[in-house]
This record gives C-alpha cells, sequence and structure tokens, in this order.
C-alpha cells in the first residue's frame, strides 16, 4: 500500500473549504424561505391594495403611483436583489474551491447535500401551499364583500325612463358616497371635448379601512357618433388634479338598466365623467420610412421616406373634420369668401422639435371637387351621349398659380388650390409647395418643414392671402361654435311654470315635438340662433313685473340662481316657476308683462369654490344675448254684485255682431288667418297673448274671445258700423269669402228680429 504525504497546509485548506460550505449552505437556506414570503406579500399587494395617484396639470394626462409605496417596494426589492447576489458570488467561490480539491471529499458530502435539499424542498413546497390557501381565503373574502352598488342619480334635467340616472360602484357596501355634481359640468369640459355623461361625485366615507382599486360604471348617452372622436372619463382628483382613462365600454344590463356604461378601475376618488374627445393617432417613424394610413379618415395619407429623421420618432396627428355645413356658415359671415368652393379637413401633425424633416413628407387630404360644376359637366356628357355628337378632345392639363401655390386639374382647369400651414398659433400661405390634383377629390403636396396644422382650400379665382389666413382661423375657431336656439314653454296647466332649453338649431323641430309630447304644449316663445361653445351658461335674469320665485326669495342680483349650462350632446332644460313683482303693475293691462334677460358665460369667466362655479367677476357681464317677453295672467277679482244689474246677453240688446256669428266665424278661422286678423283689427298684442293662455286648448275658442273683446272694446252706438269693418278685416287677410257670408247672415238675423218686433 502506498500513503501520499499530503501538505500540512493543503489540509487546512480543505477544512476551510468545508467550513466556507457550510455556512453557505446555511444562509442559502434562510434566504429562500424570504424570497418566497417577498414574492406573496408583492402579488398579495398589487390585487388588494395597489395604489395610484394621477398627477399633472389640469388638462393634462398623468398617472403615477404615490412616491411612498414605490419608494418602499423599490428598497425592499434592492435588499432581497442584494442578499440573492451575494449568495450567488458565495457559491461560484464555493463552486471553484470545491472544482480543486479532492474528488473523495467531494463523494463523502454528496449524500449529505441530497438529504438537506430534499429537506428544504418540502419545507420550500408546504409554505407555498399555505400561503396560497391563505391568499383565496382572503380573495373569497373580498369579493363577497365588495358587489355592485346602485347609486341613483334623480334630477329634473334628465328624463326618468333613460339608465343616466344610476351609476354602478364595485365597493364594500356603505364605504363609499355618490353625488350628483352637474353645476359643474361647464369646468369639466376643455378644449374640443364634449360631455356626455352626468358629473358625480364619489367620496370615501373611512379613508382608514378603504382598499384600493375601485371599479366605477358610469352610464352615458353619445347622440351623434364619429371616427374621429373617441369616449374617455375624465376624472379630477381632490387636488384638482386632472386625468383621462381610456375605459372599457360595454352595452349590457346592470341594475335592471340597459345602456352604454364606461367601466374604470381608479385608484383615487373625485369628480366623475365621460367625455368625448378627438380621438389621436400616435405612431412610429423608424428610419428606412413609413407609409400610414390616418384610421379616423383612411383618405389621409402620410409618405415618409428613408431617412427623413436621424433616428425613430415618436409623431401624433389628429384630423378636424370641416363639412359643407360648416364652410357654408363660415362663408355666409363674410361676402370675401363667395370664392371658396370647398376645404379639406384640418389636419394637426405634431413632430419633435428636436428633429426637423430632412427629405420631403408627402401628405395626401381629400378636398371635394365643386358640385355645381360637376352636375354641369355630367349633364353635358349625357346630352352629348344622346345627341351621338363626338365629344371634344381633352384639353391639356393647365398648371396655374396662385401666391406661388399651384393646382393642376385636367377636369376643372379654372379651380385653384392652395395650402395653408399653421406655426405657433400663426396661419400662413405656403408658397413653395406644388400641389398635385387627383381623382375621387384627392390632393398631395410634399412638405419640407414642420408645421402644426395643415389645411387645403380650393377657389374659383385668386383670394388674397389675407382672407385665407382669416378663413382658416374662422374654420378652426367655429369648429368649436353651435347655433342655439332658446326657447321658453309655459306650462298647459300652469301658465307659472316655465320650462327654458337651450336646443341646436339644427334639431330644433324635433326637440320642439318632444317636449310637446312630454306635455310642454302651452304659450311657446323662441329667441334668434345665437353661438354658444361647449360649456358655455346662459345666465338669467329678470326685467319688468316679473321674476322667478327662488330670484324673489334670494332678493340679490350677484349670483343668479338660474343657470342654463350648453352640452351639445346633452339636454340642456331648466325649470322656473315665475310670479309677478308688484300685483297692483300694469293696471292698463290685461296681463303682467316682464322680460327674461339671458347673459353667456364663457368657460374662462367661471372658478370653482366649493360645489358650485361662480363668476370672476359679476360685473362684466356685457349685453345679454337674447331677450324674451313674459307675460303672466292677472288673478280674477269676483265681485258680488246685485242680480238686476247684470249684463243682457248681446241677442236680447240687439247688437249688430251677435255671439252666434262670432261662434260661426271663429269655427271658420284657423289659427294663421287669427293672428293676421289680431293685427288688423289694431288689437293689442298683450292682450291676444292674455286670451291665449286662459284658452289653450281650443283655437275656436281663442278667436271667439278675441272677437268678442275687440266688440267690446268699440263704442256702444246703435249706428256703429262694427259688421263692415269686420268685412274689411276679413278682406284684407284673404278670406273675402267669409266677409260676404258673414254680412249675408247679419242681414238675415236683422230681418228675422225685425219681423219678429
Amino acid at each position: 500500500m502506498h500513503f501520499i504525504k499530503i501538505p500540512r497546509e493543503s489540509v487546512d485548506i480543505f477544512l476551510s473549504v468545508g467550513e466556507d460550505m457550510e455556512n453557505l449552505r446555511d444562509k442559502v437556506t434562510k434566504i429562500i424561505p424570504k424570497l418566497d414570503a417577498a414574492v406573496l406579500q408583492l402579488s398579495a399587494d398589487e390585487e388588494t391594495t395597489g395604489a395610484a395617484v394621477f398627477q399633472g396639470s389640469r388638462y393634462n394626462d398623468a398617472s403615477v403611483q404615490p412616491e411612498d409605496i414605490s419608494n418602499q417596494q423599490s428598497e425592499y426589492n434592492l435588499e432581497l436583489k442584494g442578499e440573492a447576489q451575494d449568495a450567488h458570488e458565495q457559491k461560484n467561490t464555493l463552486d471553484s474551491g470545491l472544482n480543486s480539491s479532492n474528488c473523495s471529499k467531494e463523494k463523502e458530502t454528496e449524500g449529505e447535500f441530497h438529504i438537506r435539499g430534499q429537506e428544504r424542498d418540502f419545507h420550500y413546497q408546504a409554505t407555498l401551499l399555505e400561503a396560497e390557501e391563505k391568499d383565496k381565503e382572503n380573495k373569497t373574502e373580498q369579493r363577497q364583500e365588495e358587489k355592485w352598488i346602485t347609486v341613483w342619480l334623480a334630477d329634473q334635467m334628465d328624463d326618468s325612463d333613460k339608465p343616466t340616472n344610476a351609476c354602478f360602484i364595485r365597493a364594500p357596501a356603505g364605504a363609499l358616497k355618490c353625488e350628483v355634481a352637474d353645476t359643474l359640468s361647464c369646468l369639466m369640459v376643455s378644449n374640443s371635448e364634449e360631455l356626455i355623461s352626468r358629473v358625480i361625485r364619489v367620496k370615501v366615507q373611512d379613508k382608514d379601512t378603504f382598499h384600493f382599486p375601485v371599479t366605477v360604471a358610469v352610464p352615458f348617452c353619445m347622440r351623434h357618433r364619429s371616427s374621429h372622436r373617441e369616449v374617455a372619463v375624465k376624472i379630477v382628483d381632490e387636488e384638482m388634479r386632472v386625468s383621462y382613462i381610456t375605459p372599457v365600454t360595454t352595452d349590457e344590463v346592470h341594475g335592471g338598466l340597459k345602456g352604454c356604461f364606461a367601466e374604470v378601475k381608479v385608484y383615487s376618488l373625485g369628480i366623475f365623467a365621460v367625455v368625448s374627445r378627438p380621438k389621436r393617432e400616435m405612431y412610429k417613424v423608424p428610419k428606412r420610412g413609413l407609409s400610414l394610413k390616418i384610421p379616423m379618415d383612411p383618405r389621409i395619407c402620410l409618405n415618409y421616406l428613408p431617412g427623413s429623421f436621424t433616428a425613430p420618432v415618436m409623431a401624433q396627428t389628429m384630423v378636424q373634420p370641416v363639412d359643407a355645413v360648416l364652410l357654408a356658415a363660415v362663408k355666409s359671415r363674410n361676402d370675401a369668401y363667395e370664392l371658396v368652393v370647398s376645404a379639406s379637413p384640418l389636419l394637426h401633425l405634431t413632430h419633435p422639435n428636436s428633429q426637423p424633416l430632412r427629405r420631403p413628407l408627402t401628405i395626401t387630404l381629400p378636398c371635394p371637387p365643386n358640385p355645381e360644376r360637376k352636375e354641369e359637366t355630367r349633364m353635358k356628357e349625357s346630352k352629348e351621349h344622346q345627341g351621338g355628337a363626338p365629344s371634344d378632345p381633352l384639353l391639356p392639363s393647365e398648371k396655374v398659380r396662385i401666391f406661388g401655390a399651384y393646382g393642376r386639374s385636367n377636369e376643372r382647369p379654372n379651380e385653384l388650390l392652395i395650402v395653408l400651414g399653421s406655426r405657433d398659433k400663426q396661419w400662413t400661405v405656403l408658397d413653395k409647395i406644388v400641389i398635385r390634383n387627383h381623382q375621387n377629390g384627392l390632393v398631395s403636396f410634399d412638405l419640407t418643414e414642420n408645421f402644426d396644422r395643415l389645411l387645403v382650400v380650393r377657389l374659383l379665382s385668386p383670394l388674397q392671402p389675407c382672407h385665407l389666413t382669416a378663413l382658416a382661423e374662422e374654420l378652426e375657431a367655429s369648429a368649436g361654435h353651435h347655433s342655439v336656439t332658446v326657447v321658453l314653454l309655459h306650462g298647459r296647466d300652469d301658465p307659472h311654470s316655465v320650462l327654458l332649453a337651450a336646443l341646436p338649431s339644427r334639431d330644433l323641430s324635433w326637440e320642439l315635438n318632444r317636449l310637446r309630447a312630454q306635455g310642454c304644449g302651452g304659450l311657446m316663445e323662441t329667441s334668434s340662433e345665437i353661438s354658444l361653445c361647449e360649456g358655455d351658461q346662459l345666465l338669467l335674469r329678470f326685467s319688468g313685473n316679473i321674476a322667478s320665485t327662488a330670484f324673489t326669495h334670494s332678493n340679490t342680483s350677484e349670483d343668479p340662481l338660474e343657470r342654463l349650462t350648453f352640452h351639445c350632446q346633452r339636454r340642456n332644460q331648466l325649470s322656473v316657476h315665475l310670479t309677478e313683482v308688484d300685483p297692483f303693475g300694469n293696471y292698463s293691462s290685461p296681463c303682467y308683462k316682464g322680460t327674461a334677460l339671458f347673459y353667456r358665460v364663457t368657460r374662462a369667466e367661471l372658478e370653482c369654490r366649493g360645489d358650485k362655479a361662480v363668476l370672476r367677476d359679476a360685473n362684466l357681464l356685457g349685453n345679454p344675448v337674447c331677450k324674451l317677453p313674459l307675460s303672466l295672467p292677472k288673478k280674477v277679482r269676483v265681485s258680488h254684485r246685485p242680480t238686476t244689474t247684470r249684463v243682457k246677453i248681446s241677442e236680447e240688446a240687439a247688437e249688430p255682431l251677435s255671439d252666434a256669428l262670432l261662434l260661426w266665424l271663429s269655427g271658420e278661422l284657423s289659427q294663421e288667418e287669427t293672428s293676421l286678423l289680431v293685427s288688423s283689427l289694431h288689437l293689442s298684442r298683450s292682450a291676444a297673448q292674455l286670451v291665449k293662455l286662459r284658452h289653450r286648448d281650443s283655437p275656436s275658442d281663442q278667436t271667439f274671445y278675441i272677437l268678442a273683446m275687440w266688440r267690446r272694446a268699440l263704442p256702444a252706438v246703435t249706428r256703429h258700423p262694427k259688421a263692415s269693418q269686420l268685412a274689411q278685416s276679413l278682406a284684407k287677410i284673404g278670406r273675402p269669402d267669409l266677409a260676404r257670408e258673414m254680412l249675408l247672415r247679419q242681414a238675415e238675423l236683422s230681418e228675422t228680429r225685425s219681423f219678429i218686433k
């Protein structure tokens, strides 16, 4: 047997390596349960107590987690990561030492490692199973506690048959408080946003015991859908920070009500509203170039050549449509725009300022041709086809220059195309751009500089650059303006109850029919068209001898209580109860008279104070934008007189115009003819309104009492030509047949009475 003599130093090295291995094994055994517990704790925190706070300016999007939670999590993760890294380094050191040691030593310790590894795996699996069971129990208890809570939002401003009267929140019962905050609706919209839901305020009852996240389902209703707009939930927290969340829009049944709901999961509470805003398309332009069709309008195409930017950049685009109605409204306000045929959509294009365009960007926009010229060309071709005459040879394409901008068209050589660009809110005519006219009303051009907005205008003849820039500014500003008609409706059964409504002029007839179907069939007054923006308010004040009950009780004019907030996709109505200021006023008139004054207040003139929006300065209202006349019937005073003093009826007094004759005449006249007859007989407008208020259900009764009132106002002379005067008025309004028939009936009645006598 041969013995190998091992030096003392080598034996010491083997012993130290074995001790290090034991220490490392103990450390790894202690670290693994810690890592498992930390992973389970983090997963449980993310599911139950994750936090996120929306940050940013009032009109910018932002959402971040609280700093304290994120800092704690990052420190804890760094600590665990450091321990794991130390363990890994020690393990590598140990492996290198073991590789240089004796193989016999490895074989002796291999069995011991295997046994301890099995014990560690068993302990790890037991800990993991126990944590999973506890997590399942916590989730089950939480799901049992959190249910959909129905919050009813009853208010007179909305219809009872719509699902917009309820909001649904998934939270423990009694943990949240929800209320209507429609008084702040004017401050919940900005720029080109449109409100499409109620404004809801959600508060926490007990902040210490409440856990986030919270799921909120807000009902909304869109009247006008467009591919250029998108739905978002706007949230304003307690610190007045604004954030936007893209919701999950569902059309389902919540609480027995079916409708459209915008469902979001939030980590902070405040004021909620669903808005419709212009859709923005974010895209990345790589160095190899990009050809993009805008999803909002596939006719719009952007073609980036390779090498347009030195590095990949992020860009954003937005499309603002310019329809024929909007263009016609702008042209009607200025005669200089009569030469404008059509305009393309307004293209908002955002590129990084630090990355200028190195190669031309080709943009394709739709700009419709002149519809009148197109119809003339079609009729001409139809006549040539019917006559069999050979068509004229095609004219060569003509290239026309107007202020440096070019337009080329084979079918319409006399029409010109102009490109306008905006940079830093300043519109200019791009005089070095060549425009190519394609089929189907498409035009394209190459852009070599960055512009914020672009617009193409088609003209019949040259137009001055100042008029072109003014046209672009008006088109951009008019997109947010709406033509509105203010309507005042008296109650059918109670003339003191008045309904005020700000209705879009394009839907006026439909909205009036809807209001009449709801029972608002009394006297109606309408204003001329006024221009309002989304979120503008109409402040109501009174003059004359009529005011509202709330105004008389408050006895102040600093902050009017009656306000009508305009939202183009909401029903803007206000119920007011009128009363007379002086019951002995208007003594010479059969009714009380007054005027309703409406003052326009923009969003910039309002500020939030508490739970309502108030004027910054009440002295800067300016002139009223519209006025509507008001009238209320006077109370009938009952006078007790002896029976002998009663006046005999007209048949007994033998007056020339009897009640029977007036009854027959009132049945033959229409409402329009009655209105003309009132002016022809020189009756006061207030007297006619009083008769309409008292007899609103029967037009024939209105006509009879108007004629009777005119008869009483005539002199009480037997030989006064009342019949002939009425016949002349009937002939003036275009009913000479009724005049002749009335005179014949009057003559027959007079002969019958003389024969009886």
